[in-house]
């Protein structure tokens, strides 16, 4: 499983030209890749990893302050660019095997006590935010 983490001042997801999601104030967004053998042990320690990440102002976590999350689906995080222009999916998980396990971060997130906003799982998105720092991290579990 491998995520990037930005740190954001806001963040929004449109689907369709509709307002999906928003965040407004400072707080993380995740865009989340999910591969062949990820397994919910793997999003659980993912969802605490984020949730207990110091990466907003002044050291602090999401946990400490309270800081929103919005989490979005990236499959592309697995691209393999090694051959020719076109990029290989292969790395990446079949919706049946990344899906639930997106599910299964962002409800360990919310167990934890974060407040999540969630992208909709293989739409068309339109994802922007506005980067503080900018703070860009990439985790892997």
């Amino acid at each position: 499983m491998r995520a990037v983490v930005q740190r954001v001042l806001r963040a929004k997801v449109e689907v369709d030209g509709g307002l999906l999601a928003e965040i407004n104030e400072a707080g993380l967004l995740v865009l989340l890749g999910v591969t062949h053998d990820d397994e919910p042990a793997h999003a659980a320690t993912m969802a605490r990893k984020i949730w207990q990440l110091r990466i907003l102002r002044n050291e602090r976590s999401a946990r400490d302050i309270g800081a929103p999350i919005m989490v979005v689906s990236q499959f592309t995080l697995y691209a393999d660019t090694n051959k020719g222009r076109r990029p290989s999916w292969s790395a990446a998980a079949p919706a049946a095997v990344s899906e639930p396990l997106y599910e299964h971060l962002c409800d360990e997130l919310e167990a934890l006590g974060a407040a999540v906003e969630r992208g909709v799982f293989g739409a068309d998105m339109a994802v922007s935010s506005t980067n503080d720092g900018p703070v860009t991290i990439l985790l892997e579990v």
